[in-house]
């Protein structure tokens, strides 16, 4: 089948929304179809997997019966309850797509999440013919699936996999296709007319009704907006002003779906195998909690307000390594999100993957990887924690120590570092400075009793760590801070090192590592992460959050009119939702990688937040007290020094 074919059975990864029950997502295209659900957690196998295979991944799509029609997506205001109204010659209708969530959103454990969609129908104006497909193909489309028709609605069973359908109007047609069994339905919408159609994981309970739809909606819509209005975050939502308050919202409320409310595990991304580049095989699965991701998540999370998160964060991270192994408590990178989860690196050979890009995998052989700036990530997220908020009903010094010690312990091996290359480690100079970021943050809570330790070893440490930096990762030839040492080769995670306070942001190093990345790692207002072999084939697209981190690099050196040029023009391609994904390609703008993707959009919270402080607008109080947010660390004192 030929590209263009291909294109045409796959809607843009741009053209989606995403909704969540802080338990899993799923992914909702323009057109009102559900191509991306795992059930019941997100990183289950799918049950609507079209994403990864037209044909045979599965789907559920409530749409116009015709070709040609409008759609328009939007979120309902300050929520992840997404509304699509589509519009033919005839009439319009609006759909709302709902994943219940109930009570409070706040930390993890309290939010009663069911594990079901409801697909709300409105009659706007005139009539419109609509069709709704229902096709659930369990276990990643490897599950023989057999419907059922039983009062009230239809069910679908593969094994102990169970998934039923209620509220259908009209009448409902069973289909044998190729791929499994095919359930159709015909139905006119008529202004004014109201139909809600539901389905369930593993339940028996078929029957539903409008009042009950619109009553799990409703507190839905009233959860999501109480949790985002935390006035202990900023006393006032407007420091970030206009466009940028929504933006920053959206991905507060983006990050909020990565989240597990039974474990307070953060996942890096909603999919899998979504591809870096289209036919290439950089096809990941991001359904995991990394160590530097979730921390980052939950960092942005505080600063926003959002102290619980952080704290489940921080148990969760506590208790992790011993549940799923580990005798010593030593870290891994990365952890399933649940114990019984698998990450074997295994590749779906039956699928096509999206618009043809094999492998599709799950599982993740960069479990197995050495990543030393997991050690900076995770004590610098408590020490922000510590510092900024003293209650603290948890003893967190052992972990604290333990870490620092591993930190000192493995700074000098090679490694794989931030972006898992598939050639072997090496000494990456961001691994390096991320260790010197632990021990810096180790040593300042030791100095306020908050953790005990042997300071003096921690500090001949970080003493040299900071001597290998600067002699072996700036290259005097290319005048930059190069990827490995003694290299030539740019690495966009460099930015960083005036941000967490391994140097002033006035050193001329600096500035020349910035300059660097603007004329050989930039196209169009766009970074690339590197240029460096990594053992793949192929190219990747431009990274999202690399280009946040060049708006704060230039935020912090006072190059106030490039970081708002390069903001501005960054936020101006997120979708039509405001969702970002992990890459862009920036000659045809179209989404690349796993989506939505959590890194991205710490980034624009964080950009944001630097732009509003170089602008001495309000913020959250832990950038306004000079600690970082996200991946990113303020020293005080270098605030003073921006050129």
């Amino acid at each position: 089948m030929s590209r263009q074919a291909r294109r045409k059975r796959y809607s843009a990864i741009e053209d989606y929304a995403a909704m969540g029950n802080l338990r899993t997502v799923a992914l909702v295209s323009l057109d009102g179809s559900i191509d991306w659900c795992c059930f019941p957690y997100l990183d289950s196998p799918s049950v609507f997997g079209a994403l990864l295979d037209a044909d045979k991944g599965g789907v559920f799509r409530i749409a116009p019966d015709r070709d040609g029609f409008e759609s328009h997506q939007r979120y309902l205001d300050h929520t992840n309850v997404i509304s699509t109204e589509m519009r033919t010659d005839r009439g319009s209708f609006e759909l709302v797509d709902c994943m219940p969530v109930t009570g409070s959103l706040d930390g993890c454990g309290h939010s009663m999440a069911k594990p079901e969609i409801h697909r709300f129908i409105k009659g706007i104006r005139g009539e419109v013919d609509v069709e709704l497909i229902w096709e659930p193909r369990f276990d990643y489309g490897r599950g023989f699936v057999e419907f059922k028709r039983v009062f009230g609605g239809v069910m679908a069973r593969s094994g102990t996999d169970l998934l039923t359908i209620a509220g259908i109007p009209g009448g409902i047609e069973v289909l044998n296709t190729a791929y499994g069994p095919s359930l159709r339905a015909r139905f006119t919408v008529g202004a004014g007319d109201e139909f809600c159609v539901v389905t369930r994981w593993k339940t028996h309970h078929i029957r539903t009704d409008i009042e009950r739809c619109r009553r799990a909606i409703n507190e839905t819509i009233h959860a999501w907006r109480r949790w985002i209005h935390k006035s202990s975050a900023t006393g006032s939502r407007d420091w970030a002003g206009g466009a940028y308050r929504d933006l920053v919202i959206r991905s507060e409320l983006a990050l909020k779906l990565m989240s597990q409310a039974d474990t307070g595990a953060l996942a890096a991304a909603a999919t899998t195998s979504l591809p870096e580049t289209l036919g290439g095989v950089r096809n990941w699965d991001y359904r995991f909690a990394w160590i530097r991701d979730a921390a980052q998540i939950a960092r942005s999370f505080f600063a926003l307000g959002h102290i619980a998160e952080l704290d489940h964060f921080i148990e969760w991270a506590e208790h992790a390594p011993f549940l799923h192994g580990s005798q010593s408590g030593d870290l891994s990178i990365m952890y399933p999100l649940r114990c019984d989860t698998q990450m074997e690196e295994v590749e779906l050979s039956h699928l096509e993957g999206y618009q043809g890009s094999r492998p599709v995998r799950i599982g993740n052989e960069a479990s197995e990887q050495l990543q030393l700036d997991i050690y900076g990530e995770l004590i610098g997220a408590v020490h922000e924690r510590l510092r900024l908020e003293e209650r603290f009903d948890r003893d967190i010094g052992p972990l604290l120590r333990r870490v620092a010690d591993q930190a000192c312990a493995r700074w000098r091996e090679p490694d794989f570092s931030i972006w898992e290359p598939r050639n072997g480690p090496a000494q990456f100079t961001y691994s390096k400075f991320m260790v010197w970021v632990a021990l810096e943050r180790a040593r300042d809570l030791r100095r306020l009793g908050l953790v005990e330790g042997n300071e003096s070893h921690w500090k001949k440490t970080q003493h040299q760590i900071h001597t290998w930096i600067q002699k072996y990762g700036y290259n005097d030839e290319i005048d930059s801070f190069v990827q490995i040492a003694g290299g030539r080769d740019l690495d966009a995670a460099n930015l960083l090192i005036p941000t967490y306070g391994l140097l002033p942001v006035n050193d001329p190093r600096v500035q020349n590592t910035i300059d660097r990345t603007l004329e050989r790692l930039t196209v169009d207002d766009l970074v690339y992460r590197y240029h460096a072999a990594d053992g793949l084939p192929g190219q990747e697209g431009a990274f999202v959050l690399c280009t946040f981190w060049l708006v704060d690099a230039l935020t912090l050196s006072g190059r106030l009119d490039e970081a708002y040029r390069i903001f501005d023009s960054l936020v101006g391609r997120a979708n039509h939702v405001g969702l970002l994904s992990e890459q862009i390609d920036p000659h045809s703008g179209a989404f690349l990688g796993n989506f939505p993707q959590a890194y991205s959009h710490v980034g624009l919270i964080n950009s944001a937040l630097y732009l509003a402080e170089a602008e001495g607008r309000v913020c959250p109080a832990g950038i306004a007290k000079g600690e970082g947010l996200g991946e990113i660390s303020i020293p005080s004192e270098l605030i003073t020094q921006m050129v």
